[in-house]
């Protein structure tokens, strides 16, 4: 796994974390970082892990991020 990968994938789960629990997207960013935190656990140990579903996951959260993003610019 690619360093800077896994460190995208870290900054990711980061901002997860920090969606308002007023915001829509909370559970679902809420479940996301715990499967996204268990593929860094994984990738960490050295245990092989499926890329092409975390590339998924990964898609996901930004796609949550960005909903997020347009929600709050929406509200203003």
């Amino acid at each position: 796994m690619d360093e800077q990968y896994l460190a995208l994938i870290k900054r990711l789960v980061d901002r997860l974390e920090r969606l308002s629990a007023d915001s829509s997207y909370a559970h679902q960013a809420s479940g996301l970082r715990g499967s996204l935190l268990l593929y860094v656990e994984r990738i960490e140990a050295g245990i092989d892990v499926n890329t092409i579903a975390l590339d998924e996951l990964v898609d996901h959260g930004f796609e949550i991020l960005k909903d997020a993003a347009e929600e709050i610019g929406g509200s203003k």
